[in-house]
């Protein structure tokens, strides 16, 4: 209890709601801007290089750096986060949280979530989009099985639409995963009156974004969405964390509820332990695993593999970094 009375008193030399205000309304339009940056960089450059010769090249190691981003953004940011939350002495003092890590266990259950939910809709996409005919024929005693495309086409038709859907599918579960991200970060901020924490968290924050956004931009600009959708998704990326912090602030405006309250620590523990699961699952199944084991330009191409690699690093670098401000 000693260390929670230290906190507290360090907090409260910190509290200055005028100034705290005045900073979140400046972080607003700056996390904003640098969200819009870092989303809508690698679409315009995956639109720039389509139908040249480094189109595909260029999309794959965009993806490696946006997967080094995402992984990283899961396991040095959002897990470790979780875990504090969840082990602050005001919620670890208390059943049943001192009696079991439960931020494993929901970063587990996110997993498992993100596994299901990409099960099930790759099924259905398989299913949905194909059917098979069975044709017996009796030869000589014999039966051979045809499976026939309906509508016509070939198998590599079949296999690039089925990869084009995947990729759909990705982009838009790894978006809902940093969603929420997003809004615990922006409403936390939101609640926040310590202006010792706000004042680093503007620039790092605004850092955060743009590495952010070029993971999912990555995936949104290889999943080939249409211009509509490919607009909606990077202006929901980007609002998010904005309108987290809005909704922060009219909380704590309307109710005085504190961030620092054992159950708003509960909640940011619990949404941050599903969000670092399903990212975690995203980045190593469907972007790592998929690129590095299962494309083939990179394993007809051993020097692009280790470019990738190292695409992949610098992106892990580049957000773990951040972890020393945000």
């Amino acid at each position: 209890m000693a260390e929670c009375v230290t906190d507290l008193a360090q907090a409260a030399a910190c509290r200055n709601s005028a100034a705290a205000t005045h900073l979140k309304v400046i972080s607003i339009c700056t996390i904003f801007v640098t969200s819009v940056m870092g989303v809508s960089t690698p679409v315009m450059l995956a639109r720039y290089f389509q139908g040249k010769s480094l189109y595909d090249i260029a999309i794959l190691l965009i993806k490696c750096f946006a997967a080094g981003v995402i992984l990283a953004t899961s396991l040095v940011h959002v897990l470790p986060d979780a875990f504090a939350a969840l082990s602050d002495c005001q919620v670890a003092s208390q059943h049943p949280w001192k009696d079991f890590p439960f931020a494993g266990l929901v970063t587990l259950i996110g997993v498992l979530m993100a596994l299901l939910v990409d099960t099930v809709a790759s099924s259905h996409m398989e299913h949905g989009h194909y059917t098979p005919v069975e044709t017996l024929e009796k030869e000589g005693g014999s039966s051979a099985w045809s499976i026939e495309l309906a509508g016509g086409g070939g198998e590599v038709q079949r296999v690039e639409e089925l990869m084009r859907l995947k990729q759909r599918l990705v982009s838009q579960v790894l978006e809902i995963g940093i969603i929420f991200h997003s809004v615990i970060i922006g409403v936390t901020m939101g609640m926040s009156q310590n202006v010792c924490t706000i004042r680093p968290l503007v620039v790092a924050l605004s850092f955060h974004q743009i590495f952010e956004g070029l993971g999912l931009g990555g995936c949104i600009a290889q999943a080939g969405f249409s211009f509509g959708t490919t607009a909606y998704m990077c202006f929901m990326f980007s609002v998010t964390t904005p309108m987290g912090i809005i909704l922060g602030m009219v909380l704590f405006s309307m109710t005085g509820y504190d961030d620092t309250n054992p159950k708003a620590l509960i909640m940011e523990g619990l949404l941050g332990s599903v969000s670092s699961g399903i990212l975690i699952y995203m980045a190593l199944v469907d972007l790592i695993a998929v690129d590095f084991f299962h494309n083939k330009l990179m394993n007809s191409n051993v020097y692009l593999k280790k470019v990738s690699f190292i695409a992949l690093t610098l992106g892990s670098a580049s957000m773990s970094v951040l972890a020393l401000w945000a």
